[in-house]
């Protein structure tokens, strides 16, 4: 994350230091003109959600968005900094803000078909802070040229935006009303020597963000978006679930009190729909296959910097 600052200055200087160019064609009925890159200062509402392994759908766990709950989306919202060449090609600096969560109690009308997940009973929530730099690109005007043309370009701009970014985030379960976090308590044996090839998570990943937009100008000054990005994960750990149960015998060896507690009552919770359940140690807690992801929906309005007013 520390390359973001030095990022951002330099964007910065670019769009302060870029020379005003030549018009390249009229806008709104001649009263402004493109330079050959524009800005963009912006934000956005956003809903948020993930594919993580605990909830889901009826059946077997299924790959992707057919095993996903539209019930656990959040709210979540972003900050933006972009340029665009020519309207064809743009990057963009981005910090998004939000939540995500899911739980296999959501299953309880289906949990004949789900082969033991809503017994599992685990659940979770985690803010997602991510920082990113994105590529855009935009068709209409990358194979059409409307330089020359009568008339005016199109106002709207489909657009297709791929990048990295570097996000943090940390899984907790609720006991009663309060929030535990899960990572230091290694719920899957994670830093126990008894588990030597089961490594302490980092609570901070890397994404790849790819998505699909849409981008509509309003005005001179004003635009909007609404866009629709995934985010491919570094970690299976979003959720704080990835591989198997552990001899919960082990906790007593690592912690102790409070810790020590918390420990035994939430790395295997199916003792709350069964006071005679007991772990069966070895058994699939999670996917190990399969990385999480999280998604986002966003509605952006953006500052459009760097068309001028023709002189008359």
């Amino acid at each position: 994350m520390k390359r973001f600052p030095f990022l951002f200055c330099l964007l910065c200087m670019f769009i302060t230091g870029t020379p005003k160019a030549s018009a390249q064609y009229y806008f709104y009925d001649n009263n402004y003109y493109d330079n050959p890159v524009i800005f963009e200062l912006g934000g956005s509402v956003a809903l948020m959600n993930c594919l993580t392994d605990i909830g889901g759908r009826k059946g077997i766990g299924k790959k992707f968005v057919k095993d996903l709950n539209i019930g656990n989306t959040q709210m979540a919202g972003s900050i933006y900094a972009a340029a665009l060449y020519k309207n064809k090609i743009g990057v963009r600096l981005e910090g998004t803000f939000g939540q995500i969560r899911s739980y296999d109690s959501i299953l309880k009308k289906v949990r004949a078909t789900v082969f033991g997940r809503y017994e599992r009973n685990l659940s979770f929530r985690s803010k997602i802070s991510e920082f990113s730099i994105t590529t855009e690109l935009h068709p209409l005007f990358l194979f059409i040229n409307w330089e020359g043309r009568d008339g005016e370009p199109p106002r709207y701009s489909p657009y297709i935006i791929a990048g990295i970014g570097f996000f943090s985030f940390n899984p907790q379960g609720r006991l009663g009303n309060t929030w535990i976090d899960l990572q230091p308590l290694s719920t899957e044996g994670e830093g126990f020597s008894e588990y030597p090839d089961r490594k302490v998570y980092k609570l901070q990943q890397i994404s790849y963000p790819i998505g699909l937009g849409m981008k509509y100008d309003l005005s001179s000054m004003f635009n909007i978006r609404a866009e629709m990005v995934l985010r491919f994960t570094s970690t299976d750990y979003l959720d704080d679930a990835s591989t198997y149960f552990i001899d919960p015998a082990v906790f007593p060896n690592h912690f102790s009190g409070t810790k020590l507690t918390n420990a035994f009552l939430l790395s295997d919770r199916g003792y709350e729909l069964d006071p005679s359940h007991t772990t069966i140690i070895n058994k699939e807690r999670g996917n190990p296959k399969n990385n999480d992801a999280f998604f986002t929906f966003n509605l952006k309005i953006g500052l459009i910097l760097g068309r001028e007013r023709i002189k008359r």
